[in-house]
């Protein structure tokens, strides 16, 4: 008799039991071969799609990239330059095997740098040089390289790294190029009304409550980089007031701004627990020495959660990490509301054992699944009731359920995000009420 083959989980009552310093090996992909799963596919990769290092290292606006990597690394690429906004920005040195072995293609960068900038009609405003795991291996100083090739050019030319290798490091590569399309920023006259949001590649729902929330704080201008027009209004944002970092791998590029510029920061954490999001903006404002009064987002919110609610009274969810949340907190914020999740499909990090201690106390039996782990090809939904599945990954595992994807460019935060979630899950649903 063959025993049918299961991918390992474990439930968050064992795993909120065992604590953070003994998380199981299956649930840590540098322990182990990885599955290239959905989740490789379509979140976990620098380079893959979504912002990816190559699209994050285009955001300075006019710049372009010179791509120096393996035919292999830069193939997928190309599918970018059909996009009209990526189109004449990516260039290619490719790499064979004399170079890989020897290293000569390092004499070859600041040249092709020179040959970009000398071909296009429209000078660019920086060149971005992104190298792949070949150089991570060799121990290339891209540093040097940058600087022997802005001899060539007169524009800023940054290093930006697709080092797969590094993404369990302290420095993962969406860090790193978080960090260096900001390097260039200079501080000559600071603005009182002026703030940046650090962190996205792209901008918040335009109807998101923390735009009219700082303007009632007299603040004026509101930088983020895609919003940037031009190369002149990206470097304005040296002289803002304070910086507010949106996403925690944008930490490093807030406290390099701080120790080159002065320029301070504060950090909002994307949540989708109601009462979390109050107090968030609770303690921003007493940070700032201020009242905010978000009443009515809160109200408005609310209302739109208990109609859901009235509406959909016992979905079961199960939640992936390929989507625009952090996969234990949104479910925890599930459970909250009073409904059920089945599963989460995330390898959980010490940070998240905040929420998975609370996963465990409202539902010890939902399961966790690593998306990289090899037994994750056994994986079967077959037989689990789920009503509805967040994020990219989860939809491949359950291809018959309501699917909401939650991973556009435009980012969700606080009660607008919140409403917008809801608004996708009835979207999904159908709009009918649950039998």
């Amino acid at each position: 008799m063959v025993t049918k083959k299961q991918a390992y989980n474990i439930s968050a009552g064992e795993l909120a039991a065992l604590g953070k310093e003994k998380i199981p090996k299956e649930l840590v992909s540098n322990t182990h071969l990885i599955y290239s799963s959905p989740a490789t596919l379509a979140f976990n990769s620098p380079g893959a799609q979504g912002y990816g290092v190559k699209r994050a290292g285009l955001s300075i606006p006019g710049s372009v990239m010179l791509l120096v990597s393996p035919a292999c690394c830069g193939r997928n690429t190309t599918i970018l330059t059909e996009y009209e906004e990526y189109r004449n920005r990516f260039f290619f040195l490719t790499l064979d095997e004399t170079d890989i072995v020897t290293g000569r293609h390092l004499r070859k960068i600041p040249q092709a740098v020179q040959e970009v900038y000398d071909c296009l009609e429209i000078k660019p405003s920086v060149v971005m040089i992104c190298i792949t795991c070949v150089d991570a291996l060799l121990g290339t100083d891209m540093e040097r390289v940058c600087k022997k090739a802005e001899d060539r050019v007169p524009v800023p030319v940054l290093p930006c790294y697709m080092y797969a290798l590094t993404r369990e490091g302290r420095k993962p590569p969406m860090v790193h190029v978080r960090q260096s399309i900001y390097s260039l920023l200079k501080r000559e006259n600071v603005r009182q009304d002026m703030v940046n949001l650090l962190g996205n590649f792209d901008h918040l729902d335009d109807d998101c409550e923390l735009y009219p929330i700082l303007r009632s704080l007299g603040i004026r201008k509101i930088n983020e980089i895609s919003r940037c027009k031009d190369f002149g209004e990206y470097m304005e944002m040296g002289n803002a007031n304070f910086n507010i970092v949106l996403n925690p791998e944008a930490r490093y590029a807030a406290a390099d701004l701080q120790k080159r510029l002065g320029l301070p920061s504060i950090e909002l954490t994307r949540v989708f627990q109601i009462d979390k999001i109050r107090k968030q903006y609770s303690l921003f404002g007493g940070a700032l020495g201020v009242s905010i009064d978000d009443s009515a987002y809160y109200e408005e919110t609310l209302k739109h959660i208990e109609e859901f609610k009235s509406k959909y009274k016992t979905l079961t969810f199960s939640v992936g990490e390929g989507c625009n949340a952090n996969a234990f907190e949104l479910s925890l914020a599930l459970l909250q509301y009073g409904f059920s999740v089945a599963e989460i499909f995330a390898n959980p990090g010490e940070t998240d054992f905040v929420y998975l201690r609370k996963i465990a106390s409202l539902s010890p039996d939902t399961r966790i699944y690593s998306n990289l782990e090899p037994t994750m090809i056994y994986y079967d939904s077959f037989d689990s009731e789920v009503d509805i599945v967040v994020g990219k990954d989860a939809g491949y595992y359950y291809p018959r359920a309501a699917k909401v994807e939650w991973s556009k460019d435009i980012q969700p935060f606080g009660y607008a995000g919140l409403r917008h979630f809801f608004a996708e899950c009835e979207k999904a649903l159908g709009g009918k009420e649950k039998e």
